[in-house]
């Protein structure tokens, strides 16, 4: 209770703070930075270093209210197919601006639903993306799955493209809780779908849970803990709800009163990563697990983890194209985000443009800042020294916040010479911690709050 209180007390359970995916965080991104930017960034990327591609499916046969991403419903795939023929026009227009002779080493393809899509879409869609940037040799292809929205025919058709990696939505197994969120998915749907996923040679499966849903207890999330561990996953993601209705109406279905209070969702939290580390899974970061000899556990240990949108990731392209709505690209000169609906992104690409809509030209700050702050996503530490080998004597402007953050944290970080450490009974406070190196307060920005 002592530790808990000395959370409450530095802002744990009421601070609103960015999860970090970028630096800066997309509210900061301008309309002033858009199409004309994105062309000439994608136009001057060195074709000899691999880029990343991910792939927005905004569509749902249901949407589940506690999620907060873009996304639409239908129930006919005929908007779907439209969509795919713009997805057809932005890769053309992209062939006419890469560099020849790029590559992609990484592709993801998130939503929304992906496998809403039946396998002949898939197979046209994957197509589509390769011939435009082929893939290496040793190339990654992973795809969000909703298993009451899968066979054993799509399955197929997306290994045969080369999906190597699956991450399946299950966010919990009880029955109230999944009525409350709108999402009914039972555990024997999920089951089968790792089994087709297995038997399609698929070596790395991401399973995704959230905690502080209506409803959850204790309980409740260890029955769910149990459900998964039987599934056997290589990765867990153990994401906190984001009760955001301002910014996602659906969310309004939920019942507020139903909602974990504040210490409650943080034991919650804790608990389900005593579990998971119990299992043997090595703790990613502040909410991921896995294996030991995961990809994602080697890249930790090898100083390789990295933060984007898609959370923690081993993949090193140092370029990420987004393609669809709202997608967003990490550029060698910042940050692109196409147009967020759809009709806008559509009525971009068919008037013979990139949808790029709002942005943010990186300076060399913003590159120090962002750097240190991935450092202490990742590694729980800062390291100056590593820094400096990237921003020269620069490095040591950051020492101003690693006095403000000895200041607030106290004891709960360690401050040298050589960097700023967060020790692990402060570990919870991180993104807080993240939040003191952060030079930007977008007016108007409503984060999530940092537990």
């Amino acid at each position: 209770m002592k530790q808990i209180e000395r959370l409450r007390s530095l802002g744990l359970f009421d601070a609103r703070v960015p999860r970090y995916t970028s630096y800066p965080t997309a509210p900061v991104f301008s309309p002033e930075v858009g199409e004309p930017q994105q062309d000439a960034a994608l136009r001057a990327l060195d074709p000899h270093t691999p880029v990343s591609v991910y792939l927005h499916i905004p569509f749902c046969e249901r949407l589940c209210w506690f999620c907060a991403c873009r996304t639409q419903g239908t129930k006919t795939l005929s908007p779907v197919e439209s969509y795919l023929g713009t997805l057809e026009q932005e890769l053309a227009l992209l062939a006419r601006t890469l560099p020849a002779g790029l590559r992609m080493g990484r592709m993801h393809w998130g939503g929304g639903t992906p496998t809403i899509l039946p396998p002949g879409l898939i197979h046209r869609l994957a197509q589509a993306v390769k011939a435009v940037i082929p893939p290496t040799d040793n190339w990654e292809f992973s795809v969000e799955i909703d298993p009451t929205m899968v066979d054993r025919a799509k399955i197929d058709a997306l290994a045969e493209e080369g999906m190597k990696r699956a991450s399946i939505g299950i966010q919990d197994f009880d029955p109230k809780v999944q009525e409350a969120i709108g999402r009914i998915q039972p555990f024997d749907v999920t089951r089968d779908c790792v089994r087709d996923l297995r038997a399609a040679g698929i070596r790395s499966l991401n399973a995704d849970l959230v905690y502080g849903l209506p409803h959850q207890d204790v309980a409740r999330l260890d029955d769910t803990v149990s459900c998964v561990l039987d599934l056997d996953p290589d990765r867990i993601a153990l994401f906190g709800y984001a009760h955001v209705p301002w910014v996602s109406k659906r969310q309004r279905l939920i019942d507020e009163s139903a909602l974990p209070r504040e210490v409650a969702r943080y034991e919650l939290a804790e608990r389900a990563a005593a579990r998971f580390r119990d299992a043997g899974l090595t703790p990613i970061g502040i909410d991921h697990f896995a294996r030991p000899d995961d990809g994602l556990a080697v890249a930790a240990r090898s100083g390789r983890l990295r933060r984007n949108f898609q959370g923690y990731v081993d993949d090193t392209c140092p370029t990420l194209i987004g393609l669809g709505a709202s997608s967003i690209s990490r550029l060698p000169t910042g940050f692109i985000q196409n147009a967020a609906a759809t009709p806008a992104y559509v009525e971009r690409i068919e008037a013979g443009k990139l949808a790029g809509a709002r942005g943010h030209v990186m300076t060399e700050e913003d590159l120090l800042r962002g750097r240190a702050i991935e450092m202490l996503m990742c590694n729980f530490r800062l390291d100056l020294d590593a820094l400096r080998a990237g921003f020269g004597a620069g490095a040591d402007r950051l020492r101003a916040q690693m006095a403000l953050a000895a200041e607030r944290f106290g004891d709960l970080v360690e401050v040298s010479d050589d960097g700023l450490t967060i020790l692990p009974e402060g570990r919870a406070l991180t993104r807080l911690v993240a939040h003191v190196f952060d030079g930007y307060s977008p007016d108007g920005a409503r984060y999530s709050q940092a537990s």
